[in-house]
């Protein structure tokens, strides 16, 4: 199981929810899963050339380790990719790619997404299950075609081009954290105390895993 972030962000801004939220999430988990027995191989990982002009390139770092993994055969049960953790509010600022989506899903910014693609839908609901079971986090889960409402922006999208199972956890970027590529996506942004519950939540549903 590889779990990863991107550590790269885009030139002008401090990028503490783009992407060093969830940069400080991964090493977490990694100081409590290393004392912590597993069955499984928990690779954590760190990439480098998210952001554009690389993006979806083959300079991306996560698509030359998914490639890499591919050419050796190794098999991946499942990629968790963190993107953006730390920007939460309990005002009415959640933006959604459809209308109506709102309908179904919170107005207020105060959730964690667990989204990805029709394959990977098993992990979507045990990750959100898993979250909300060790957690006081509100989780919500989307399973969606790649191309669907920018699913696909980020890590795991490069798992996927290899046929990997990978879902993203997020706080949903854009839609709601207007500080998203600005100077703005300053650390006194970020909210410690529901990225520590958030950790707590993955860490135990990956044990359980």
């Amino acid at each position: 199981m590889v779990v990863g972030a991107h550590y790269d962000s885009v030139p002008g801004t401090p990028g503490a929810d783009d992407n060093a939220s969830a940069v400080a999430g991964l090493l977490e988990l990694a100081r409590l899963c290393k004392e912590s027995p597993s069955r499984k191989t928990l690779v954590f990982a760190a990439f480098v050339n998210e952001e554009p002009p690389s993006f979806g390139s083959k300079n991306m770092g996560s698509m030359v380790y998914a490639k890499r993994l591919k050419d050796n055969k190794i098999p991946i049960e499942v990629m968790i990719s963190l993107e953006m953790i730390g920007f939460f509010s309990e005002e009415s600022i959640q933006q959604y790619p459809l209308p109506g989506m709102d309908l179904f899903y919170p107005k207020e910014g105060n959730f964690i997404g667990v989204v990805g693609n029709f394959s990977s839908s098993r992990y979507v609901s045990l990750f959100k299950k898993g979250i909300r079971k060790h957690s006081n986090m509100i989780a919500k889960s989307l399973t969606a075609p790649e191309f669907f409402g920018g699913i696909n922006l980020s890590d795991h999208y490069a798992f996927w081009q290899q046929g990997y199972r990978a879902v993203m956890i997020t706080d949903t970027s854009f839609y709601r954290n207007r500080n998203y590529h600005q100077e703005t996506d300053t650390i006194d942004t970020l909210n410690f105390r529901r990225m520590a519950e958030l950790v707590k939540g993955l860490y135990f549903t990956l044990l359980e895993i």
